[in-house]
């Protein structure tokens, strides 16, 4: 490289450094106002959309101009990095061990302030975004609520019909849920009773067999007892179609 051994060409590097270091100082301190007065906006609109404190730029033309901002501060940091390597390649030039300690603190320096701009210009890069999308997403989530209240009255109203069909629905299963467990016990209580009747009968049949009279009461107590049965399975039947009128009404 012509010239590297000469030290003008490292004054030239230096004085490159200083001027890329005072020019990213500069636009990082505009780009840092660019997305505080970005946030402020922001605030500002959700709090009161007349309010006269808010910003007159409007929220696209801060984007663009982020954008902008951004790509340049990039540039500047793209050089100053070509101009940080090249002073590093000059003090591991031949003819610099003489001077290398003081190079290479400068150097040094002059890395440091690099990294520390990176690293400022990343972070403040990184809130902007975290906050355009955390305001986008707000944005998008008011806008699905203005539309679920503009259809809030069609809505509301189908709303409260099918809660009120589902109430019914399950008020009607439980209400079968109850009148099968009665005709459940009902049925266990008369086929008991009916055993016991069975036993009965036979005995009494029996007794019967060997008193004509006590034969005649028999088939009198035979007939109530099928005029009762016909009675409470009528009496049964009417209150199960009654209970499924209500259930299904």
């Amino acid at each position: 490289m012509a010239g590297i051994g000469s030290s003008n060409y490292w004054e030239d590097l230096r004085k490159q450094a200083r001027q890329l270091e005072n020019e990213l100082d500069l636009k990082l301190v505009s780009f840092s106002k660019l997305c505080t007065s970005y946030s402020s906006s922001r605030d500002g609109r959700r709090g009161d959309s007349r309010s006269d404190t808010t910003p007159l730029l409007n929220n696209s033309t801060q984007d663009r101009m982020f954008d902008t901002m951004s790509v340049e501060i990039e540039q500047l940091l793209a050089k100053l990095t070509a101009v940080n390597d090249k002073m590093a390649e000059y003090t591991n030039a031949p003819g610099t061990a003489s001077l290398n300690a003081a190079l290479m603190h400068t150097l040094q320096r002059h890395r440091d302030i690099l990294q520390d701009y990176t690293h400022e210009f990343h972070k403040t890069k990184g809130n902007f975004l975290a906050i355009r999308e955390r305001e986008d997403l707000l944005g998008s989530v008011k806008k699905d609520i203005e539309t679920y209240k503009s259809g809030s009255g069609v809505n509301n109203r189908r709303t409260e019909l099918f809660l009120k069909e589902h109430e019914h629905l399950r008020n009607s299963d439980r209400l079968m849920d109850d009148t099968i467990s009665i005709a459940m016990a009902t049925k266990e209580n008369m086929t008991s009773q009916r055993g016991m009747l069975k036993s009965i009968q036979s005995r009494v049949n029996t007794l019967a067999n060997r008193f004509p009279t006590i034969n005649n009461l028999i088939q009198r107590i035979n007939l109530r007892k099928r005029r009762d049965s016909l009675i409470l399975g009528t009496v049964i039947g009417v209150c199960t179609i009654l209970l499924l009128l209500y259930a299904f009404h």
